[in-house]
């Protein structure tokens, strides 16, 4: 038992929830609810926190989720605030660090790339970050695509010849040489000690920001005319790139749409679900236009309205984004628009209207995003649905196959060594279909059974099945498999029933069947050889296991050869070196003669004496 846990065990027995619920004070704050290993299940706010909290352990009608939340319950805490908006803020944080069982979560914790133009320096820059800061630069975004992002800037960039540096202009002007994107014309150089143009770098900014918002009429002038130029001038490579450069702007152009024609910025949510989870689909309007969207899963919406369900997206989405809107458009009115309108208004810094329209233009987009959030949900759905028949569907048929109730735990073993050298095994869990990597094992035979597959796999399976790992009942080796699946026909098989009965554990044993082109043929359970349908789930799950297991077995063989390319099982037994493991080699020609000779001619060996003989006969045959 940990030292945690064990004053958690304390704190739950002095914990005493008759008692601390009347000591809840009349006042605003957040409530955590910690279950009997004290993790926090659920946090929430309240005007009243005597109220509120009260109201969980009254005996009233209560979704069935609030009644599994509240059985959990071993103990809470609170935390006082000085109002409302105090502890909505509090709570989002606290959510977002904690992210509890109960609470409706928001799936995706995304940041956003943004475009910053430092036009709070002289000579300003334009850059990609991911974060605002109250700093007078100019942002534009957010953007859902990176990709997008820094092709946009580079367009920018080669369009008006903007600094990319991280120099002090001004104060260090002249000092240091000019960068390689001055020499291949990329940037005016308002580095250089007799640069005299800042009217024309000053232009160059405002047309980058104007490309930005979405003007791009003058900017496809500008190359029209830099084109024209060019090709009149004979600088045909110039004209070439300027086309290219109007080919990009038309390409950017194009990407984007007009919603609307009041230039605002607004964000526009809706939410599309079924019974166990939903989406909701945010597009982003920037000066009008739609820039981008993006979708978010929500779980734990059990028993919950729309709103409800808004409303914690609105809360956790807009606590962790650094870009607020002065408009946002839900599908429905939220439960706390009120206080939600404040906490964003104080956060963004000026007024944020939360609205819900109901006909016209902004009802349409409305309708769209939530028609595209539909369409998100059910390809998800397909996706699980697939997945699902893929896994799961194809461990039950398994199950199906051999006549067994389940087959959601399989393990599976290979051998792998080259010509008796340095045998390992391995073992590969399945569970539902997947493969589980954190129960998978490793073995290094100690038998010296060398080319012997069958010995190697006894004295694996011996291993696996008498160890016992720790109290944690979801050990590897404390959970039993439903079916043990060997890489090979009714030799195997019978290796493996060999050592469970000898245990006395029941535990179903298949083997698959090969051909002779050593391809899958079918799988052999109970002495029969059931043939499988190679176009099948359960086929291509068995297929799936095979190759894992040997893949798992061949890495490890060779990670081994790695470290060191001539290892015998001799080099694990105290006080035989590489001297004396040669000399034993020499003198028996193998392993298996080495571990059949006893004592006293193990002590006539080269260099070998009786402590060293008895530390080979008993790593081999154990303590007399």
């Amino acid at each position: 038992m940990t030292l945690r846990s064990f004053y958690s065990i304390i704190k739950i027995m002095e914990f005493i929830i008759e008692d601390e619920l009347k000591k809840l004070p009349h006042s605003p704050g957040v409530y955590l609810m910690h279950d009997e290993d004290d993790v926090i299940i659920y946090i929430g706010k309240a005007v009243d926190l005597f109220n509120r909290v009260h109201s969980y352990f009254r005996k009233t009608n209560k979704t069935q989720k609030i009644q599994k939340m509240v059985s959990n319950i071993a103990w809470f805490e609170f935390i006082l605030t000085d109002s409302e908006m105090e502890a909505l803020v509090l709570e989002c944080n606290l959510i977002k660090e904690h992210r509890p069982k109960y609470n409706t979560m928001l799936k995706d914790d995304k940041t956003y790339p943004y475009i910053r133009v430092t036009v709070n320096e002289d000579y300003p820059r334009i850059q990609i970050v991911r974060t605002i800061k109250k700093d007078k630069a100019r942002y534009f975004g957010p953007y859902t695509s990176s990709t997008s992002v820094r092709n946009t800037v580079e367009l920018i960039n080669r369009i008006y010849g903007l600094r990319t540096c991280n120099r002090v202009l001004p104060r260090d002007r002249g000092k240091g040489r000019e960068c390689l994107n001055y020499h291949i014309q990329r940037c005016m150089g308002p580095c250089r000690a007799d640069f005299d143009d800042d009217e024309r770098y000053s232009e160059a900014v405002n047309g980058a920001m104007d490309l930005l918002n979405g003007n791009f009429d003058q900017v496809l002038k500008l190359l029209k005319e830099r084109m024209q130029k060019a090709s009149d001038e004979m600088r045909f490579e110039d004209a070439a790139e300027a086309r290219d450069l109007i080919s990009s702007v038309r390409e950017v152009s194009q990407k984007q749409k007009i919603t609307s024609g009041d230039m605002q910025d607004r964000d526009v949510i809706a939410l599309y679900r079924d019974e166990e989870d939903a989406v909701v689909q945010i597009f982003f309007v920037r000066n009008g236009k739609l820039i981008g969207r993006d979708h978010f899963m929500m779980t734990h919406i059990n028993g919950k309205e729309p709103s409800g369900i808004l409303n914690e997206f609105v809360k956790q989405y807009y606590s962790g984004t650094p870009f607020i809107p002065g408009s946002i458009m839900m599908e429905a009115e939220i439960d706390e628009k009120e206080l939600i309108e404040r906490y964003l208004s104080d956060k963004r810094g000026s007024k944020v209207n939360i609205i819900t329209p109901q006909k016209g233009s902004k009802e349409k987009l409305i309708l769209l995003a939530k028609k595209n959030a539909k369409m998100i949900l059910e390809n998800n759905r397909e996706r699980i649905k697939r997945e699902e028949g893929r896994t799961i569907g194809a461990a039950k048929e398994i199950a199906k196959l051999l006549g067994l109730e389940k087959a959601d735990r399989v393990e599976s073993y290979d051998i792998s060594h080259i010509s008796g050298f340095d045998p390992v095994g391995s073992m590969v869990v399945f569970e539902k279909g997947k493969s589980k990597h954190s129960d998978y094992r490793k073995f290094r035979i100690r038998s010296g059974s060398g080319n012997d597959d069958y010995a190697s796999m006894k004295e694996i399976l011996y291993r696996r099945f008498t160890h016992r790992g720790s109290e944690d009942e979801f050990d590897a080796f404390n959970r039993m498999p439903d079916l043990i699946l060997m890489d090979g026909g009714k030799g195997q098989v019978n290796v493996a029933l060999e050592v469970l009965s000898s245990l006395d554990i029941s535990v179903p044993v298949a083997g698959l069947v090969k051909d002779d082109r050593h391809r899958t043929r079918g799988i052999y359970f109970e002495n029969i050889e059931i043939p499988v349908d190679r176009h099948s789930p359960a086929f291509a799950l068995m297929t799936r296991i095979q190759d894992e297991v040997h893949r798992f077995a061949i890495e490890y063989h060779r990670s081994l050869r790695s470290v060191h390319q001539v290892h015998s099982v001799l080099d694990d037994i105290k006080g035989i070196g590489k001297v004396r493991r040669k000399e034993l080699m020499k003198h028996f020609g193998s392993i298996e003669d080495i571990r059949a000779a006893d004592e006293e001619e193990l002590a006539l060996v080269n260099g070998m004496d009786a402590a060293a003989a008895h530390a080979v006969y008993i790593y081999f045959h154990g303590e007399k």
